[in-house]
């Protein structure tokens, strides 16, 4: 079961990419992005109440990290995930926590915003102190981690815009003497023109410390 609907085994397989020729498979020939889906569906068919995932989207194209985050958002049961894969925590997660490298863990009530934020002054204080800083090096796994997440980006404000395009036309149909329900769509225009900055504003980030790579 995945969310309130029953999903068949076949339906599951084919939501992860997995074809009829590709179940002939020996697992020793499978990529390793397949075997990170194939283990996560045989955690699937057990049903269990609590999933423990660790970079569940490691190894994935964009097409498949798409389908894992739709499987683990509508996952009915209790959900502990460790990634840095940003748009996976914000949209299947509740509550994140942080690790600094100073042996706490920090709940982040708001969010991955609060993470880097906190990862900001931790740098400022390093150099207040007199610590010889350097510009690190991207490493091959960081370059694959930043193209993942500009791929998302783009997908998020892809389909942010597809959502306030049909939100301005259900305004421009909107009954003007309908007064809480205009209220009630310019105040989700808002809420949606807000997040697009926010997303673009990330992109260019992204993309920058990609070009620096």
């Amino acid at each position: 079961m995945v969310g309130k609907k029953e999903v068949g085994t076949g339906q599951l397989l084919e939501q992860l990419g997995f074809d009829q020729q590709q179940l002939q498979t020996p697992i020793k020939d499978l990529s390793g992005g397949q075997r990170r889906r194939l283990q996560l569906l045989r955690l699937l068919f057990s049903e269990p109440n609590v999933l423990i995932l660790d970079e569940p989207t490691n190894d994935l194209d964009t097409d498949m990290l798409a389908a894992i985050e739709d499987v683990l958002d509508s996952w009915p049961g209790t959900l502990i995930v460790v990634s840095h894969d940003r748009y996976l925590l914000e949209r299947t997660t509740d509550n994140q926590y942080a690790m600094l490298g100073d042996g706490k863990l920090r709940h982040l009530t708001r969010g991955v915003e609060q993470y880097l934020e906190l990862r900001k002054s931790f740098g400022v204080e390093s150099k207040s102190t007199g610590a010889a800083s350097a510009i690190p090096q991207v490493t091959g796994a960081e370059k694959r981690n930043l193209e993942k997440e500009l791929a998302r980006l783009e997908r998020a404000i892809a389909k942010s815009h597809l959502e306030l395009d049909e939100l301005n036309k259900t305004l421009g149909d909107q009954d003007p003497a309908d007064y809480e329900g205009l209220v009630a769509l310019g105040s989700r225009q808002k809420e949606l023109e807000t997040k697009i900055a926010k997303s673009e504003e990330l992109w260019l980030d992204v993309a920058q410390k990609l070009q620096l790579s």
